[in-house]
């Protein structure tokens, strides 16, 4: 009998095997922009940071890459962020219009919030909501940069494409050396692009729901209304903690008006949360700023979209746990639901681990490199979370740094989901149970 391949597995192997064939792409002669081929270091770091929809960069990606190049990293991150399990139902929906037992599970660890019975659904709502607010934001974004800028059609048409493609995959590449910082101004750039970036990020689950039960919220389903009040809740708090934290000052939206100090304040707030594209000069901005980005990085977006971090749902769910605790509730409760004991557990692992992750490359960052040590936890919780922003120390750390965050972006956007599908498809029931005993906490 034929040996059926964990779909966890399988998703790790995906994303790899992406990785490498991105590798050998980006290495050959044509992606680069002299005609020469790139250092394996540049490639390997690039395709990672790509596939994993992250926007680390240690070259600056418009002057380095050639178009070639620039179109290979564009279908990286459009890959690594619809997601290799979904993009697999799809190939199979289009041509047996029944996917395969095999194929629904290995999708299903992309989509774990989702029943068996609602994988075709799913991948129907990622291409559509895909193609439908791509096409919308590219012609936004076309359009300004043409009539507001004087683009001409060919530059502002792949401008716009290759922005929006990374917007709604949450990867923060841009092709201009300074990001998005020429736009700080412009709210109708920046509007799409965080629109792009909060669909994109939302999570498929929770727009499967909204798309059947979109008219009676009661419906919705607990993971859906956990995440859209946790987004909102971390939205409205990054807003105002970065509008106070960076109101005065110089460097950043000290100079602006008040209208761009509220629209800047907001990106951060958006970008922050895995999508990666700077306004502003990171670098600059204070040391109250860095450590709201270090919370809002950490969490990152909803489950199953294009985010990375520990997600908003595992935030949430050890919220009301804690609550519950604190009130001396038994059950961890929520708009009239009871969270259950495995999806409590399950957050504290991936919370745990992760945290252990971001301890370990930190302490390792630190003994090879000579950077502050603020610095240090930015960059790594910043490819941890699959986000992307830097303080501009990326391309000088050395080759070992490199590859320590190349593999920290690579755990953070397929390392918490395959141990979450791995933890949900191992679990089993104990025919005994040892007594109870309560060691003291504390």
């Amino acid at each position: 009998m034929k040996a059926i391949l964990h779909p966890a597995r399988a998703v790790t192997l995906a994303f790899l095997a992406a990785v490498m064939v991105g590798t050998v792409l980006l290495m050959l002669p044509a992606a680069r922009a002299d005609g020469s081929g790139a250092p394996w270091i540049v490639a390997l770091f690039t395709a990672v940071s790509a596939v994993c929809v992250t926007g680390l960069v240690t070259v600056d990606t418009g002057t380095y890459w050639s178009a070639f190049g620039q179109a290979t990293i564009m279908v990286l991150f459009q890959l690594g962020g619809f997601g290799m399990m979904t993009a697999a139902t799809l190939l199979g929906l289009m041509v047996n219009r029944s996917p395969r037992l095999r194929t629904r599970l290995m999708t299903q660890t992309e989509s774990r919030t989702l029943a068996l019975g609602d994988v075709s659904s799913v991948a129907k709502v990622v291409l559509v909501v895909t193609v439908l607010v791509q096409l919308v934001v590219a012609v936004i974004l076309i359009l300004r940069l043409h009539l507001g800028y004087g683009f001409g059609w060919l530059e502002a048409g792949w401008s716009g494409l290759f922005h929006t493609v990374s917007a709604f995959n949450n990867a923060g590449f841009s092709i201009h050396a300074d990001g998005l910082s020429r736009y700080a101004s412009d709210a109708m750039i920046l509007g799409p692009v965080m629109l792009a970036i909060f669909i994109g990020g939302i999570g498929f689950p929770v727009l499967h729901d909204l798309r059947h039960r979109w008219r009676d919220p009661r419906h919705w389903s607990l993971h859906s209304k956990l995440t859209l009040s946790g987004t909102l809740v971390l939205l409205a708090g990054g807003f105002l903690a970065a509008l106070v934290f960076e109101w005065h000052n110089p460097r950043t939206i000290g100079p602006f008006a008040v209208a761009d100090k509220l629209l800047n304040s907001l990106f951060i707030s958006v970008s922050a949360r895995t999508a990666g594209f700077n306004a502003i000069d990171i670098g600059a901005l204070t040391h109250e700023t860095w450590a709201l980005h270090y919370l809002l990085m950490f969490i990152g977006g909803g489950s199953a979209g294009t985010a990375g971090g520990v997600k908003v749902g595992t935030v949430a769910v050890l919220f009301l746990l804690v609550l519950a605790e604190v009130k001396g509730h038994p059950d961890a409760e929520a708009f009239g639901r009871r969270v259950g004991t495995s999806a409590q557990r399950q957050a504290i692992t991936v919370l745990v681990l992760g945290s252990v992750v971001v301890a370990v490359g930190t302490i390792i960052l630190l003994r090879i490199s000579e950077f502050p040590t603020d610095q240090i936890i930015f960059e790594v919780i910043s490819a941890f979370g699959t986000v992307g922003l830097s303080t501009g120390i990326t391309a000088q750390l050395p080759v070992t740094g490199q590859l320590v965050l190349a593999l920290l972006m690579f755990f953070g956007r397929v390392g918490t989901i395959t141990l979450a599908a791995s933890l949900v498809l191992s679990e089993r029931r104990m025919p005994y149970r040892y007594p109870e005993e309560h060691p003291i906490v504390g």
